[in-house]
């Protein structure tokens, strides 16, 4: 199995309650760690995943109650699609109708059905009908039957003035290789199942994106282990003439960032040591778990923090 892909991808967001309530039960994905931005721990970061949370399944939020909109724009993701299998999609278009979640009518991109949708902050979104996809493991607590339950990330489209330098940073470090053309759309793969696929969308002369609530913060790409990221550091700065930050500590995985010749945040982070590593498997994404370095002012954060619980109306 490739471990080349996307690890993680991280959005900014509105209220805490309403993304949990969109992504947990509405998606029906599992809310696998419940921390606080390391950067900025008076916020939620929340994970959801798969039952494990393995790299390739996740999507993290920053939910900021009082976030301004972002604006879609070059030098952003303008997508992050998951994985359904084929029959499912049928089912997820009467859920959309019955949530009152905005959605198109399907549509065929690269020979694949994609049913596109947004969440409550306008993020947008896809489902992609797989192939086979049914008989990959799927999460489910009964608000998404396991039969159409979503099996991690399809890919992410990002929106570019142009799509080849940062096509070469996905082939050269990244180990993706050109898997077709669809008018303006180039798409990169790399044979993993899930977090498999980067599309880029080329289109020119635009505005530039702006961060904000339904906006894409950046997209993180798979390493094993810290020998395999420092290897992608070393030719990413030898060949191309990129340097990253230094490796930071976030606990579940260790990363650099960089922003890619197209102006998208860029993550490489290692897939140790884990979710499981401050909290079993079964009972991942209960409690609030605080890097070791807020330990201390977990009270004062606590109290800060809004409450995942109760009505919905009184996160909105």
């Amino acid at each position: 199995m490739t471990t080349n892909g996307i690890h993680h991808v991280t959005a900014i967001s509105g209220p805490a309650r309403r993304n949990l309530d969109f992504y947990k039960r509405v998606l029906g994905l599992r809310l696998v760690k419940k921390t606080v931005n390391f950067d900025d721990p008076g916020t939620y970061h929340l994970y959801y995943g798969d039952e494990t949370g393995q790299p390739g399944t996740i999507l993290t939020f920053f939910p900021w109650e009082h976030v301004a909109p972002g604006r879609l724009g070059i030098g952003e993701t303008s997508e992050t699609a998951f994985r359904v299998p084929r029959a499912a999609i049928g089912w997820w278009a009467h859920r959309f109708v019955a949530e009152a979640v905005a959605h198109d009518v399907p549509v065929r991109v690269f020979g694949e059905t994609v049913l596109r949708f947004r969440d409550p902050d306008g993020t947008r979104l896809a489902l992609v009908a797989v192939e086979d996809a049914e008989a990959d493991p799927a999460w489910s607590d009964g608000a998404v039957p396991a039969e159409h339950a979503i099996r991690g990330f399809h890919g992410v489209t990002l929106m570019l003035a142009k799509a080849e330098p940062t096509a070469a940073i996905l082939t050269d470090v990244f180990g993706f290789t050109e898997a077709g053309r669809e008018g303006s759309l180039l798409r990169l793969s790399t044979g993993a199942r899930e977090g498999g696929h980067v599309t880029l969308h080329a289109v020119g002369d635009f505005l530039p994106g702006r961060a904000g609530g339904g906006t894409v913060h950046h997209i993180a790409f798979r390493a094993p282990d810290d020998a395999a990221e420092m290897a992608m550091v070393e030719r990413l700065r030898s060949r191309h003439g990129i340097t990253t930050t230094e490796q930071r500590d976030r606990n579940y995985f260790r990363s650099v960032y960089f922003r890619e010749p197209g102006g998208v945040l860029f993550e490489i982070a290692t897939d140790v040591p884990g979710f499981a590593i401050d909290e079993p498997v079964e009972a991942l994404g209960r409690e609030l778990k605080l890097p070791a370095q807020y330990e201390a002012d977990r009270a004062m954060i606590e109290a800060h923090l809004p409450k995942l619980e109760g009505p919905l109306v009184a996160a909105a």
